[in-house]
């Protein structure tokens, strides 16, 4: 049987004798990138390269391993019918057992990947708020919920950060570089001052407001009232979440908005560009 494990720790604590599976190259289309690392122990896994038939002969592969004794083996696998695929592309996966140097700095990449995760505040913890804290909290973000009323924080999934904050708009201040904004609050005023400061952070690669195109054109008319950027006011998403469709239930709003924060989150780190990191030679490194 193979369960995952919630988190490093907890797998490296369990299968004191386990294989790390990398993809160390990838030509053509692939499930997952090059650098991607999975755990493979006797009964649990850790990550994943992609899942479907790649994956599962992996996980076999290496719990042959396991049982053999051997240290290391690279498997060349063609991503096409030979394997039950249609992908089309071409993996090398390096299979090596996990020593306790590696174990370092596998520990040390899933915190590096941790501490890098984007950051989304979700401001007010009414019905769509709440709905999208919970489709924020399955995804590689790091989500906060942020209201005035403290009794309104609470039952959130445990990885959502909560923040009752009289000025929520200072929240904003002091969010670290890069983070996401969604504005949902019961009260339009404090609405428009958190996004007149989200608005200031050039930062930021979304500032959402929920509403209509009514609530968008007074706030536009108070903004630059305020004097505000017009070229600003231009990066706010209002309504969120719409992608054609209008449905107004809180859970279709929040899932529609999380992917399209995604999205504007994806387009920024393309264009900023980063590098995957390689962890079965040596130290943790981009590639």
């Amino acid at each position: 049987m193979t369960r995952p494990a919630p988190d490093i720790a907890t797998f490296l604590a369990r299968e004191p004798a386990a294989i790390v599976a990398e993809l160390t190259s990838v030509r053509g289309s692939s499930p997952r990138e090059e650098g991607t690392f999975m755990l493979v122990g006797a009964e649990t896994i850790f990550g994943t390269i992609g899942g479907g038939a790649l994956e599962y002969l992996v996980i076999a592969h290496a719990r042959r391993l396991i049982a053999a004794g051997r240290a290391s083996e690279v498997m060349d696998v063609p991503l096409g019918p030979e394997i039950g695929q249609c992908c089309g592309g071409r993996v090398e996966v390096c299979l090596d057992y996990v020593t306790p140097e590696l174990a370092e700095r596998l520990v040390a990449r899933v915190a590096a990947e941790e501490v890098a995760k984007p950051h989304i505040y979700v401001f007010g913890a009414g019905h769509v708020g709440r709905a999208l804290a919970r489709c924020l909290s399955l995804l590689p973000v790091k989500a906060h919920v942020v209201d005035t009323r403290r009794e309104e924080l609470v039952d959130l999934p445990g990885n959502v950060a909560t923040h009752a904050s009289a000025m929520p708009e200072a929240v904003v201040r002091s969010a670290p570089p890069g983070s996401a904004y969604v504005i949902l609050t019961h009260d339009h005023a404090l609405d428009f001052l958190i996004a007149m400061e989200a608005l200031k952070r050039a930062d930021s690669p979304y500032v959402g407001m929920v509403g209509s195109r009514t609530k968008r054109a007074r706030f536009a008319k108070w903004f630059i009232g305020e004097g505000g950027d017009s070229a600003a006011l231009e990066r706010l998403v209002l309504p969120i979440g719409q992608m054609g469709l209008g449905d107004k239930r809180p859970e279709v709003i929040a899932a529609l908005a999380a992917a399209e924060i995604m999205v504007h989150i994806g387009r920024r780190e393309v264009s900023v560009g980063s590098a995957p990191a390689t962890i079965i030679s040596g130290a943790v490194d981009g590639r």
